[in-house]
């Protein structure tokens, strides 16, 4: 029998499948601090990972371990190297959460551009009609949109905005141009180029030391003054001060971010008090379907792997 730990609570329908299978039993870790994880984990074959970090100092006590199922696509909080060097695989949810991200990045994109929290908030004060003509809103039509990383989410993505009838560009140096034009787009060779004629910016890409402060106050000054960047990958690829800088000086329109370099972002963040970044705290994949479908493609995957029915395009190469 294999033990699973379940660190940090998962929904219910993942949960369910592994009451039902008697070759797994498993427990829930809600603890995670370091010294609790150090003195739980190590009598676990495989776990489930959310947010919480798995570091050397804690994965070298857990010498039983053999898999890491994250419940999610990204694995910045987990140590590639020591997996890779002490051979413990790395399992994602590879088709789980497209929908909602995309769905979100689409929600930014219409809130920024609609002006709705600006609108929300006159209503509810009683300015009904006062200060409107004040309110700067854009079409969606015909509006060029730079997608920058064509994965599962990007492709989705594409969709909705051609359904909007804009303009689409992809960089992604991974994808070939027949793939791009057979979703509809138009594939651009370089970042930065394409950025400068972008309405919109919606980033799908890691977080390495490639993309690190990717978006900084220098690329930020070569886009369009209308233009809205949306960040629901991860925090760090934008640089949130020169970010701040560039909004408060008219140098781009607006910015919705759902992922941030620190989490939970600081208080102190400017980005908090500035009324033109929409904030939600990446919770891009929190809607009920998709919860529920990546709770149950975290525990099929541990169960896969043990079976050795394990899918290619949920297992990271390391």
């Amino acid at each position: 029998m294999y033990k699973i730990g379940i660190i940090e609570k998962i929904h219910e329908d993942g949960i369910k499948i592994l009451d039902k299978n008697k070759n797994f039993e498993y427990e829930i870790i809600e603890n995670v601090t370091k010294e609790n994880l150090i003195k739980e984990l190590p009598k676990f074959d495989a776990v489930t990972l959310r947010v919480t970090k798995l570091f050397p100092e804690i994965l070298k006590h857990c010498k039983k371990l053999r898999v890491i199922s994250r419940h999610g696509v990204g694995y910045d909080n987990v140590d590639l190297k020591y997996l890779k060097d002490n051979k413990i695989a790395l399992l994602i949810t590879a088709t789980a959460n497209a929908v909602s991200v995309a769905e979100h990045v689409m929600y930014m994109i219409l809130s920024l551009s609609k002006g709705i929290t600006q609108y929300d908030s006159l209503v509810r004060s009683g300015n009904f009609k006062n200060n409107v003509s004040k309110i700067e809103t854009y079409e969606l039509l015909n509006k060029e949109i730079l997608i920058a990383g064509f994965g599962r989410i990007g492709k989705i993505l594409i969709k909705r905005c051609l359904g909007f009838d804009m303009k689409v560009n992809v960089f992604d140096p991974f994808v070939d141009k027949k793939t791009i034009e057979s979703f509809g787009g138009k594939k651009i060779d370089d970042i930065y180029s394409g950025i400068k004629t972008a309405d919109f910016l919606s980033i799908h890409m890691p977080l390495n030391n490639e993309t690190r402060n990717l978006i900084n106050l220098d690329k930020l000054k070569t886009m369009k003054k209308n233009a809205i960047i949306i960040n629901t990958a991860r925090g760090g690829i934008i640089n949130e001060v020169d970010l701040d800088v560039a909004l408060n000086n008219g140098i781009i329109f607006g910015a919705g971010l759902d992922v941030f370099e620190k989490e939970p972002i600081n208080i102190d963040n400017p980005l908090i008090k500035n009324k033109k970044v929409l904030l939600s705290p990446h919770s891009a994949t929190f809607t009920k379907e998709c919860t529920s479908r990546m709770s149950i493609e975290t525990i099929e995957n541990i169960i896969n792997y043990f079976e050795n029915k394990i899918k290619k395009n949920m297992v990271v190469k390391l």
